[in-house]
């Protein structure tokens, strides 16, 4: 139930506390006087510490005094005659958790100390809980070695103490929630809530109750007070995904509400102050639908103070190796299979894909490799057909089928440009080497196919876009 160091000069006393704490299944140590209770704290760790203040050597003043200087955090709690309540005060300034005055009731010391360990526990799980969401949601859940990702993690750390709006920007499916929680739960605001909202996801005509709260009677059917997400997320963070989906009339609503820090919900007189930082992420082009007359230009920016945009893994293919590997342990352990690895044909492979749904959908490949693979090690031909691509195809059984030569010559014509400009690192004229053909046939072919790239003159420029 936990460990207690009971320190007190009268032996009497300690033997008392000593047999009544070990009855109610407590660990218990002794000292008699401050010295040799800082003696005992070297030997072991405590859960709680109760202390008379009066005491020769070293009274309990002194010794609170030392163990707060070196930061020790565990509860003390004082035992003081009541000639003494002056010193009890300056104990609890001190940082004493509580003080007990002599004579003292059994029933009355037994409660002070359940809630003392009550105490110290929940500090405890707090502390762990809050390294574990930092292990979920930190750096060390955004996988990644590309220069891209590495930008990422550099502006996630420069924008997560800064108590300004972000706007992650990106397609579907590359981590934008993940992001965001790397934003709250790496900066100040991490003890405080995080709401994620789904701007898609909600009705519309829901939508200002949601947002807002509504008080009892506001409408058919409120039959209490209802909290809001922006307060929910007071002194938090609230992370608006899919912002673009909001209608506009609840966008007018938003921006009043970050100007004015403040919420009225439905059915009030009054206005609720909230702090919540508001961290939004959208799969579109906000400017774009600015022009359009689809999103308000003072909310797009109120909410563009900072942009935070996320590379599609297309184009950040070193990053697939490290998440593959992530994803096969993640989700072997939760399967409960003993997946080891991925062959290097499977890699190769998976990192020649192009993912049009992004890291999400590599998620979904691995986690359906690891439940129909037989072996311990991914194979190839556990890969979805989407992935194989022309990989999969038969030739034997194309011949005789209803298929164009042409149309399959050119795909695979294509893939091999593509294989080859990525392991080049997109120097067309080593590509061209690779493939035993001249600059020249390489370009007209890039061209051919709808290979996007730079300027033809320069002969280090990367493909960008995969048509």
């Amino acid at each position: 139930m936990g460990n207690i160091l009971v320190i007190d000069d009268e032996p009497g006393l300690r033997e008392f506390l000593e047999i009544m704490l070990r009855k109610e299944e407590y660990d218990v140590e002794t000292a008699s006087d401050g010295l040799e209770g800082l003696e005992r704290m070297k030997q072991s760790r405590f859960d709680l510490i109760i202390v008379d203040i009066q005491m020769p050597r070293m009274s309990g003043i002194e010794f609170l005094r030392e163990i707060k200087g070196n930061g020790v955090t565990v509860p003390v709690i004082m035992i003081t005659a009541f000639a003494s309540h002056e010193s009890a005060i300056e104990a609890m300034k001190l940082g004493a958790y509580d003080y007990i005055t002599k004579p003292f009731k059994v029933d009355e010391i037994k409660l002070v100390i359940k809630k003392a360990i009550e105490k110290k526990n929940l500090e405890i799980e707090n502390k762990r809980l809050k390294k574990e969401l930092e292990d979920k949601y930190g750096f060390g859940n955004i996988i990644g070695k590309s220069e891209a990702i590495k930008r990422v993690f550099e502006l996630i750390k420069r924008v997560s103490e800064l108590n300004v709006n972000v706007l992650i920007t990106g397609e579907s499916g590359t981590g934008k929630e993940l992001v965001a929680r790397a934003i709250h739960y790496t900066g100040n605001r991490n003890e405080r809530p995080f709401v994620p909202v789904n701007c898609g996801a909600i009705p519309e005509n829901l939508m200002e109750s949601e947002f807002f709260g509504y008080k009892k009677g506001a409408f058919t059917g409120a039959v209490k007070d209802k909290m809001g997400l922006f307060e929910e997320a007071n002194y938090g963070s609230i992370f608006l995904d899919e912002i673009g989906d909001l209608p506009l009339h609840m966008q007018v609503k938003l921006l009043r509400v970050i100007e004015e820090k403040s919420v009225r919900p439905l059915g009030s007189t009054g206005s609720i102050p909230v702090d919540a930082r508001v961290i939004a992420a959208t799969n579109r082009s906000l400017k774009s639908d600015v022009e359009k007359g689809l999103f308000r230009e003072d909310l797009f920016y109120r909410l563009n103070v900072i942009v935070l945009p996320i590379p599609p893994l297309r184009e950040r293919k070193e990053d697939i190796s490290p998440l593959a590997i992530y994803f096969i342990n993640k989700c072997s352990a939760e399967m409960g299979k003993d997946i080891r690895g991925i062959s290097p044909r499977a890699l190769e492979v998976l990192e020649t894909y192009n993912y049009p749904g992004n890291v999400r959908e590599l998620e979904n490949v691995i986690a359906r490799c690891v439940a129909l693979e037989s072996s311990n090690v991914i194979r190839s031909e556990t890969l979805p057909q989407q992935v194989l691509g022309m990989d999969a195809v038969d030739y034997d059984s194309s011949i005789s089928s209803d298929v164009n030569l042409d149309d399959v010559m050119d795909n695979v014509e294509k893939r091999m440009i593509e294989k080859a400009m990525r392991k080049s690192e997109g120097n067309k004229t080593e590509a061209a080497k690779i493939l035993g053909i001249t600059l020249r046939s390489l370009r007209y072919r890039i061209v051919k196919h709808g290979l996007i790239y730079g300027d033809d003159g320069d002969d280090s420029d990367r493909i960008i876009e995969l048509s």
